[in-house]
């Protein structure tokens, strides 16, 4: 947990000397009270003098605003140098001290994700807002739900996987939907298919979204090459327009759209300390405590950043990523348990909320890198020659118009 590391005793004949020592930038602010068994009052705010007058000045008499004055005993503070750092540090110490209703003081909302639910003995691809540990393979997050299920119809149609919500039995005098009809469904309500060909089906489904559709891509590119070495011109013009499909339904994924227990990456954003960069790794879509460079430190050490990077970085686990496979006949029992999600931290829905309102937000502070095999520590670092130049063109602690004080 990001520490609200200033603290002030409150005294009500001494309040000026309270104001003038907080400063006026931007951070969590936290007041104790007196009672013990009294609630504290915590706040996130663009300038923390202000805030702290507003809510511990003297009373106006005529106004109906909340007043801590008399039942104050201590301030407790953090200064922040980002919206990013300021919302996390806001909602750890909001679940820490409010259990009960935390979510709703950091307005967290589930994102939507993309869901294969491979209990299933014939899987579905929908969009839900709820990640359970119930071994489905989940895909996201996405900006809205609406969006979400757009991009689902799309790759959908690469696909002939059930897009209906009917319990499937089988049944050879069932008259199917329009899908099957259309032949876009495979058809297992009316045994159109083995559970075989549908299981092969929805494999290489989940296995084209766990990698954006590389290995597919690849696969498919060979099968055209060697069409057109064999001089079969007309399949391998059929494999071309199937690319280009593809391709069609994968433009635009969001790049932090990944599968949930893979989106591994590190968030920058500057710190209220002066040459100073927050790293915020991100593993498995949970946030962990940020790491600080500081680089007016740095430059006297024998190490350089890269390997004090590497040193933090390299320790984070990570998942193999698949491995190339030619035909379909390489999907075996086991597949669903490798895609599953068995395990969920409850905070995980949160984190996510937390990194894709920071991600989707408009405009977007900071940067991010994901790790896709090893970390771009050279990109990282170039990030951080960004970040840290912004110190020069712009103060590191405004009170910035876009972050309203919360009340």
């Amino acid at each position: 947990m990001l520490p609200l590391d200033c603290e002030i005793g409150f005294d009500p004949a001494r309040d000026p000397e309270l104001f003038q020592a907080m400063p006026p930038r931007a951070g969590i602010l936290l007041i104790e009270m007196r009672e013990a068994a009294a609630k504290p009052h915590l706040v996130r705010t663009a300038d923390l003098r202000r805030a702290s007058e507003r809510l511990l000045g003297s009373p106006d008499p005529l106004s109906k605003r909340l007043n801590l004055r008399e039942r104050a005993a201590r301030v407790h503070y953090r200064l922040t140098g980002s919206k990013f750092e300021q919302s996390l540090t806001f909602y750890q110490h909001a679940r820490a001290a409010f259990p009960d209703r935390y979510r709703a003081l950091s307005r967290l909302k589930p994102p939507a994700v993309l869901k294969v639910n491979l209990k299933n003995d014939y899987p579905r691809f929908y969009v839900t807002r709820q990640i359970r540990a119930d071994n489905g393979f989940y895909f996201g997050p996405f900006l809205s739900r609406r969006i979400a299920e757009a991009f689902s119809e799309g790759f959908l149609d690469l696909f002939k996987t059930r897009r209906c919500q009917i319990k499937i039995r089988r049944d050879p005098k069932f008259p199917g939907c329009i899908y099957s009809e259309m032949k876009m469904c495979l058809a297992p309500c009316f045994a159109g298919c083995s559970r075989e060909e549908y299981d092969a089906e929805v494999w290489q489904a989940v296995e084209t979204l766990a990698t954006k559709g590389q290995i597919l891509k690849r696969n498919i590119e060979h099968d055209r090459q060697t069409a057109s070495e064999a001089l079969e011109f007309e399949h391998a013009a059929t494999l071309h327009k199937r690319l280009e499909k593809i391709s069609a339904a994968l433009h635009g994924v969001p790049e932090i759209a990944q599968r949930i227990d893979d989106l591994n990456a590190v968030i920058l954003q500057r710190a209220a300390e002066e040459k100073t960069i927050a790293v915020f790794p991100v593993q498995a879509g949970l946030l962990a405590d940020p790491m600080f460079l500081r680089f007016s430190e740095l430059s006297s050490q024998p190490r350089s950043v890269e390997a004090i990077l590497r040193e933090s970085l390299e320790g984070m686990p990570r998942r193999e990523k698949a491995q190339n496979k030619a035909t379909t006949e390489a999907a075996t029992s086991n597949w669903r348990a490798d895609y599953g999600l068995n395990a969920v931290p409850a905070e995980l829905s949160e984190h996510l909320s937390l990194i894709s309102r920071w991600f989707y937000s408009k405009p977007r502070e900071g940067e991010i890198f994901f790790r896709e095999g090893d970390w771009p520590y050279r990109r990282i670092l170039r990030a951080c020659n960004r970040l840290l130049a912004s110190f020069e063109s712009t103060p590191s602690n405004p009170s910035s118009p876009g972050t309203p004080p919360a009340t």
